[in-house]
């Protein structure tokens, strides 16, 4: 209980000292707080373990704090009390409500806010909310709807998540109802990421190879790392037209940083540029915190008979059909 307490503690002390620093400042955070990390024994900064990004903190910032991007001591007791309220085991301001195909006891978003008060996990724009999207997105979006009115006739009609393909990049990486971990291996040349949620994986080189020619395309998109001081910078492009990650496909452009902060936080940020989706660029910050517990299976096809029953009555109505 003391260990946890002086976590918390060192959290608080070192988000607040990021607070009023944007978002592409932030990963000077080791030069700020006088915190040097451990190398490996080929000289990187050591970030490896396990990473626990749980926070009831929202992507996005309430209506209601429009013009606050902090919250005070007392408003950050307030909203965790009323966050643990709910009964559907949700944060406060998840956006869901009523009928859920989880019971709230499967639910894990944590019970804290990032510590320090930040009222979204978007850092730019200022106000804490994602971009408009663009005309072109309107357009594109409204010949998808069209095309999904149809019905549900076979595996491919269903998204990637559900089809326990890929929860995406960077959306598997930002904080989830369940399955919250992320494991980080590194070798001289080379980082793995692996996340809990659906076990994606990805091997990220850095040896400064070239991406892949344009045309070769994959769920995770194409990713090429390198240091910038003490911060892990990955850059993602080639991204397949079939990943979606809030509707941006193949034309998303992800940078991410890495930065260890202490000994117990790891600084995580990401920007996404997408031209054909957003008028502009938009990022995110937060810390994950080391976690003292295993990574679990995410046995993701256990029990689910929702494809296998879409599949066997659309069978069963073709079979209809031709004995008619």
């Amino acid at each position: 209980m003391l260990k946890l307490q002086q976590r918390l503690v060192v959290a608080a002390i070192l988000t607040l000292a990021l607070a009023p620093i944007s978002a592409s400042a932030q990963s000077d955070v080791s030069t700020e707080s006088n915190f040097e990390a451990a190398r490996t024994p080929w000289g990187h900064p050591d970030l490896q373990g396990v990473w626990d990004r749980r926070t009831i903190t929202p992507l996005e910032r309430p209506e209601r704090y429009a013009d606050k991007p902090f919250l005070n001591a007392d408003e950050i007791r307030a909203y965790e009390r009323a966050s643990s309220s709910r009964g559907d085991g949700r944060p406060l301001d998840s956006g869901r409500s009523g009928i859920s195909v989880h019971d709230p006891g499967d639910l894990d978003y944590g019970t804290t806010v990032v510590a320090s008060g930040q009222t979204s996990l978007v850092v730019d724009p200022a106000s804490g909310r994602i971009p408009a999207y663009t005309k072109s997105f309107g357009d594109r979006m409204a010949a998808r709807a069209q095309e999904g009115r149809g019905p549900a006739d076979s595996w491919i009609d269903r998204s990637l998540t559900e089809r326990c393909i890929t929860w995406g990049v960077p959306q598997g990486m930002l904080p989830q109802a369940y399955n919250n971990n992320l494991h980080i291996l590194q070798t001289p040349d080379a980082v793995m990421i692996l996340n809990e949620m659906v076990h994606d994986i990805r091997i990220v080189p850095l040896d400064g190879r070239p991406h892949l020619p344009a045309k070769l395309r994959q769920w995770h998109g194409d990713p090429r790392g390198h240091w910038e001081g003490d911060t892990l910078v990955i850059e993602s492009t080639n991204f397949s037209d079939k990943a979606n990650f809030r509707r941006s496909g193949e034309n998303l452009h992800l940078v991410e940083r890495f930065t260890r902060i202490s000994e117990e936080l790891l600084q995580y940020e990401f920007t996404v540029e997408d031209p054909t989706t957003w008028v502009r660029p938009w990022s995110v910050a937060f810390p994950m915190v080391m976690a003292e517990q295993p990574m679990y299976e995410f046995a993701c096809h256990e029990g689910n008979y929702a494809l296998r029953n879409i599949l066997g009555a659309a069978r069963h109505l073709e079979k209809q059909a031709a004995e008619q």
